[in-house]
């Protein structure tokens, strides 16, 4: 594992309350409970995970960076695809986890510079600390939208219209499975000395079946988004007509599960550097994994939705326009073009954001072709 800054005093004791509500939490359940469970106390619990306490996560102060931080042209130019399912009658756009506001305070600009902006735009935000910085922001990138911008602490029902969660599935507790010698096991967490540590069961029914669809090789090691999946069926429940845009890294399953990723791909994220050690200080540190596209879709169809489009992000921002985008800043006006053209370098680049992360489409009663899949769709491959 790198080298990590140690954290100031208080951050310390933060992560050790939360350290010591998990280690409750074990001893409370025969010494022993699913990573996932503890995945998402670590990032979840009430006042003290991850994304529900104050600590700064985003942008250069926090422990990583997002497209929509990085530069607004990525809000710009998914805002051309947003524009177009907003012409097919929907008025309102929904956005799953906004982060620090970025992608909203983009996407809204660009609308309205389009003639398009949405009657409302909802936000969906758990994190009081997230809700009240994503505030201040589109007050200070937006101010007159403001006004339609509402959040929200749980999904609306028969909800129509166009709903964009970036970065939010992978941040989602993952069960982790192993092919063992005697069937499927689960890795739990258990407390060994003052740290907490690894330990394994037989998998539950719903998980053993899902691992054995895989046919794992023995000794193979990777996640199952169970939570994931369960929370894609019930955004189509929540969705009455529209189009779903979810874009995280990862997958097709039969890349998910390549022979070179025998050990999964769950990653830690502490000040902007990347390990594999999800103990690592509680609370104060990203847990994520990477997506299975094919899960996703598998489980969107099976609750009723369409599935619309899958490409990589840097087809789809070609598609929508990316370098037409770019070219409304002067190349001649160095300043300001070098380090966009910069950003979209990182955005596009197969070996930087282009390929690695994906977009995928979902819909209900909506049958016009999206811009974003013109070219370069690859719904086959899930």
């Amino acid at each position: 594992m790198p080298e990590l800054p140690t954290p100031p005093p208080e951050a310390l004791a933060h992560s050790e309350k939360l350290t010591a509500l998990i280690r409750s939490e074990i001893t409370a359940h025969a010494s022993w409970i699913p990573f996932s469970r503890y995945m998402e106390l670590a990032l979840y619990a009430p006042g003290l995970g991850y994304y529900t306490a104050g600590a700064r996560k985003l942008g250069r102060e926090g422990d990583f960076t997002t497209a929509p931080e990085m530069t607004p042209l990525y809000g710009q130019t998914l805002a051309r695809q947003a524009a177009e399912v907003l012409e097919s009658g929907l008025d309102q756009i929904l956005e799953i986890g906004a982060g620090s506001g970025a992608l909203a305070a983009a996407l809204l600009a660009e609308l309205e510079r389009l003639e398009r902006l949405p009657r409302q735009y909802y936000i969906l935000e758990l994190s009081p600390d997230l809700r009240e910085r994503e505030r201040d922001l589109l007050a200070l990138k937006v101010p007159h939208l403001l006004e339609r911008v509402i959040w929200l602490n749980r999904l609306p029902t028969l909800f129509q219209g166009l709903i964009v969660a970036n970065e939010v599935l992978d941040a989602m507790p993952v069960h982790i499975v192993r092919a063992g010698a005697a069937g499927i096991e689960e890795a739990g967490v258990c407390v060994q000395g003052e740290n907490f540590g690894w330990a394994w069961l037989p998998a539950a029914a719903e998980l053993r079946a899902a691992a054995e669809a895989l046919d794992l090789p023995r000794g193979y090691q990777s996640e199952i988004q169970l939570v994931a999946c369960a929370f894609v069926r019930t955004l189509a429940q929540a969705m009455a007509r529209g189009v779903m845009l979810l874009v995280d890294y990862g997958f097709p399953a039969h890349e998910y599960y390549h022979d070179q990723r025998s050990e999964g791909t769950l990653m830690c994220h502490y000040r902007h550097r990347a390990h594999g050690d999800p103990f690592f200080l509680p609370g104060l540190q990203d847990i994520t994994s990477h997506i299975d596209f094919s899960a996703v879709a598998r489980a969107a169809t099976d609750a009723g939705l369409d599935l619309l489009g899958y490409t990589g992000q840097a087809q789809f921002l070609i598609n929508c326009g990316i370098t037409d985008i770019m070219l409304r800043t002067p190349p001649e006006n160095a300043a300001a073009y070098l380090p966009q053209a910069s950003a979209a370098q990182q955005l596009l680049s197969p070996a930087e954001m282009g390929e690695l992360f994906k977009v995928i489409a979902l819909g209900k009663d909506y049958r016009t072709p999206l811009l974003g899949f013109a070219s370069g769709d690859r719904r086959s491959a899930l």
